[in-house]
């Protein structure tokens, strides 16, 4: 199955967080107590369950040029970047993937987890402020501790962690890796429908971040949004929480190895 057609609703079958009425900042904090997965095989049984009996997928993705979640039902036509997301195929497999992680010098570019409403956001959302930007859903917060738990139980060695400013991308990093700083080189511009010059920009922002040659023996994982990445490398990260691994040349370059969704993190080496 292309790892775009799989459903993120199979994190269902995990179960989902606990709901947290609080703010984001301490709802962080409340789902990074919450009892851990006990049992990591388990874990990777629900998924390959869960994986068996889903169907469908995702619905298209909000449009380029908007910072939106899934899109509507039913969408046909796919964008450029959609289709180049589509059609990427990784270099290598699980396995192959784990070792060469494993040595370091990767950067690892996150979408954020889940959601919990799909709209467009980046007009009117202020980065110091949660309650005017779309926030993680309750699985989405069980995504990013899907991938806590695969970085920490393969011994992946991971750097910095950068995220952008907004609440989304940063909430994401807290829980899967703990550490990490904002960069506002990884946000969005405030308009729903992007000029060539205004894509140029975001390109020139993240190419330093996506370029850098990570510490001997780390990993750089960066967070943050669609539109940013679609920018530099021309593809669009669907669904949200999927991964791209990013090999850089040393020369303002880099290499593009595999893409990864929650759930393939999970598995990993398998």
């Amino acid at each position: 199955m292309n790892k775009k057609l799989k459903s993120v609703e199979l994190f269902l079958a995990i179960g989902l967080a606990t709901v947290v009425n609080a703010s984001a900042t301490q709802a962080v904090e409340v789902v990074v107590e919450e009892t851990e997965v006990s049992n990591s095989l388990q874990l990777t049984e629900d998924i390959a369950t869960a994986n068996l009996i889903a169907q469908g997928g995702e619905g298209g993705e909000g449009g380029e040029g908007g910072e939106g979640g899934e899109g509507g039902e039913g969408a046909t036509e796919m964008t450029p970047g959609e289709e180049a997301n589509a059609d990427f195929q990784d270099q290598l497999n699980s396995s192959e993937l784990l070792s060469t992680l494993k040595q370091g010098g990767y950067v690892i570019y996150f979408r954020h987890a889940q959601t919990e409403q799909d709209y467009a956001d980046q007009v009117t959302a202020d980065v110091n402020n949660c309650s005017t930007q779309r926030t993680l859903s309750e699985y989405g917060w069980r995504q990013a501790r899907v991938i806590e738990k695969a970085f920490e139980e393969n011994s992946i060695p991971v750097g910095e962690v950068i995220s952008s400013e907004y609440c989304r991308a940063w909430q994401t990093a807290s829980i899967a890796f703990g550490e990490y700083e904002k960069n506002a080189a990884l946000n969005f511009l405030p308009f729903e429908d992007y000029t060539n010059e205004q894509v140029e920009e975001m390109k020139n922002n993240v190419m330093p971040l996506l370029t850098a040659v990570p510490d001997s023996g780390t990993n750089t994982v960066i967070v943050g949004h669609d539109d940013i990445f679609e920018s530099a490398t021309g593809i669009y990260p669907a669904p949200q929480g999927m991964a791209y691994v990013l090999k850089p040349d040393g020369n303002g370059s880099f290499e593009m190895i595999a893409n990864m969704l929650p759930e393939d993190w999970a598995l990993i080496g398998n």
